[in-house]
């Protein structure tokens, strides 16, 4: 492949489910027992903050048990070795992707548009602090002492972040791979769409056909950490 095209990567649950975190989508609707509509939307959080901040608690605290897996490991490869552009929207609020290798900073190749889990959000002054501990005590925002503080990830019912950025990102690539998405959660599940108008070229890795596969002008089905290896590995040869 051109190393001077331009590539735009969206990764979803399924990259991070191999490294053993759970999914909104399995377990008949429920998310490690819990109904999606009364941990993760802005009316749970109103309706009962006690329990939203332990839930997510518990969450910020498993994920930094998690190790990336062959698959962010690919991409941080890809990353690190592409000369083209190279963009990673994911939908994960996990920091996988970033402890694979894949730069974060001020201009960062991963783009998280549902926030992340190691972020805290002050609701009085806005600011954004990286956060490891719990929530739930309600300690003070490390910006102006307000204890305001909730989880930096979006909620079902509010807008991603970074839309503007992303489309752009659509407009100027030559590639949109989607991996390990199931093409049900909206706006992600319309870059798919998005591209093929734009005449991208696209490319689902996927553990079964999601969604939106009829848009992708490929699919390839398997694991994501044997996919994503194998396809980074064609993408580097060439």
């Amino acid at each position: 492949m051109d190393e001077t095209r331009n590539i735009v990567i969206l990764t979803g649950a399924g990259i991070s489910a191999e490294s053993g975190i759970d999914t909104f989508r399995g377990g008949g609707g429920l998310w490690e027992q819990h109904r999606v509509e009364d941990v993760a939307t802005p009316e749970a959080f109103a309706r009962d903050p006690n329990l939203v901040l332990r839930f997510y608690d518990m969450r910020r605290e498993a994920i930094q048990t998690k190790r990336p897996n062959p698959a962010h490991d690919a991409l941080a490869r890809l990353d690190a070795n592409w000369k083209g552009g190279l963009l990673i929207v994911t939908q994960n609020v996990d920091d996988l992707h970033e402890r694979a290798g894949a730069p974060y900073g001020i201009e960062p190749r991963v783009l998280h548009m549902h926030g992340e889990h190691l972020n805290a959000w002050c609701t009085f002054c806005d600011a954004r602090s990286r956060w490891s501990g719990p929530l739930a005590d309600r300690p003070e925002c490390p910006r102006c002492g307000a204890r305001a503080l909730r989880p930096d990830v979006v909620w079902f019912g509010e807008m991603p972040y970074r839309m503007d950025e992303i489309h752009a990102a659509l407009r100027m690539a030559d590639l949109f791979v989607s991996i390990g998405t199931s093409g049900a959660v909206y706006p992600a599940a319309g870059f798919v769409q998005t591209a093929r108008d734009l005449g991208v070229e696209t490319l689902e890795l996927n553990l079964e056909r999601s969604q939106g596969s009829h848009w992708f002008h490929e699919t390839r089905l398997g694991p994501a950490g044997e996919l994503v290896p194998a396809w980074v590995d064609e993408v580097l040869a060439g």
